[in-house]
């Protein structure tokens, strides 16, 4: 049985086996990111947070465009460093949370992804795309050289792909995002929906605690040098190890069978 909420900004809705999907609704805007989408964007995130039996999110979008980055309009219609300071810490908290959730976030992109939703993309866990999608930083074509997208973009590609983006604004290909490390996956429009099912069903075959403990140490490790991540990563393991799907899991293949985790793990 299906939960669904739906606003003007953002669809929302829930399956049985823990499965949100998130839909930004605005294609007539290219799905931009408003103070207001944001605010919408914000409090599923924390909805999803919030749920003890979340298993993945999928983030999508109608329209052209995945996502054109922040209301342009919107910014310059209140042009005070105030609104500007509240404006870009607002993203960055609702970037910051995609990362804080403990289940996977995975971007579903078909059409453009550009500014702050190439950030989006960068910031979720994976992300699948069709051939013809389109990606760019492109606030420096501006003058406005993206700052708070190039955080992302600076931990998911080589330092140097990712200031060309930055430094040139110009589009790239999917296959070009692919290759750059933006995305998982590039397929067909026909195949999209099989491709990110086949990341869903991966995922919830596996133990939800497993993952949670997997995700938070894979990003808080990247942070630290190499000798202090190690000591993270023995911790999470040595925790990981002493749950109860672990050590099934462990036990079934020393057994030569499959594992019998329970529905809570």
């Amino acid at each position: 049985m299906s939960q669904a909420n739906q606003t003007q900004l953002i669809q929302h809705s829930r399956d049985a086996s823990g499965v949100h999907q998130i839909c930004m609704n605005q294609p007539d805007a290219y799905n931009v990111l408003s103070s207001e989408a944001m605010r919408a964007l914000q409090g599923i995130l924390d909805a999803v947070a919030q749920d003890t039996q979340a298993r993945v999110a999928v983030i999508s979008a109608k329209g052209r465009a995945f996502c054109a980055g922040h209301d342009l309009r919107e910014m310059r219609a209140t042009p005070s460093l105030d609104y500007y300071q509240t404006l870009f810490r607002q993203c960055s908290q609702m970037m910051m949370s995609l990362q804080r959730l403990q289940v996977p976030v995975i971007a579903v992109v078909d059409g453009i992804a550009t500014a702050a939703g190439c950030q989006l993309v960068a910031m979720c866990d994976l992300a699948v795309a069709t051939q013809t999608s389109k990606f760019a930083v492109s606030g420096v074509n501006l003058g406005l050289f993206c700052s708070t997208p190039s955080v992302a973009l600076s931990r998911n590609l080589q330092r140097k792909a990712a200031f060309e983006m930055l430094v040139t604004g110009d589009f790239i290909s999917a296959d070009q995002a692919l290759a750059k490390g933006l995305v998982n996956a590039v397929v067909s429009a026909d195949q999209l929906s099989a491709e990110v099912d086949r990341y869903v069903r991966s995922i919830l075959a596996k133990p939800r605690t497993a993952v949670a403990i997997g995700k938070q140490l894979f990003y808080e490790q990247l942070e630290q040098p190499l000798e202090a991540a190690y000591v993270m990563a023995e911790s999470a393991m040595a925790c990981n190890m002493m749950d109860e799907a672990a050590l099934e899991g462990v036990q079934a293949f020393i057994e030569k069978r499959q594992p019998a985790w329970k529905p809570s793990n």
